[in-house]
């Protein structure tokens, strides 16, 4: 069991049993299986970024609710988010990250709470930002927002990684 997993693990269990969820409602919603949910809580288990927003967006929290604040960087094959800031007031929190996605890599995003935005500065390579079936180019110097209560997925297509800053924007009364 590693320290960053039990730590994860208690913060999900405590925001679950804060919303009254069960162990079996919540891994339905989240689309995991009730043994890997456990697994999680109990620090048996490392969580990955698709677990971690599978289960942020049923549970109406932000990202860094869940992650433990001593980590900053969390990241899988084909995406890597450094957090680089955090900021609660009695509105909203706002949670800054640099992402790189690696060449080839797509990276999908379940939907996040209900009124959550995000945005993207993109600070080198090239790609692509979907957002419920639409898709938006990136490059160097643009800058895309959108309302991320929806599936949206991010894509490097050029041959270096997609770099770049993204804002996500939880409102109070999603994040609870």
């Amino acid at each position: 069991m590693s320290t960053t997993g039990a730590s994860t693990g208690a913060r999900i269990r405590a925001v679950r049993s804060e919303r009254g969820l069960s162990l079996s409602a919540l891994a339905a919603e989240a689309g995991i299986g009730k043994a890997t949910l456990s697994e999680l809580e109990t620090g048996r288990r490392n969580p990955t970024l698709d677990t971690l927003y599978a289960l942020a967006g049923p549970l109406g929290v932000p990202l860094a609710a869940l992650v433990d604040p001593g980590e900053q960087e969390v990241g899988d094959e084909a995406l890597t988010s450094l957090r680089l800031h955090v900021r609660q007031d009695e509105h909203s929190t706002t949670e800054v990250y640099l992402i790189r996605v690696r060449p080839g890599a797509t990276r999908p995003s379940p939907a996040h709470a209900r009124g959550v935005t995000e945005q993207v500065i993109v600070l080198a390579g090239e790609g692509t930002i979907e957002v419920a079936g639409t898709v938006h180019e990136l490059v160097a110097g643009t800058h895309h927002g959108w309302a991320a209560d929806v599936p949206h997925a991010y894509s490097c297509t050029s041959e270096t990684e997609l770099v770049a800053v993204d804002v996500i924007v939880t409102p109070r009364a999603a994040g609870r």
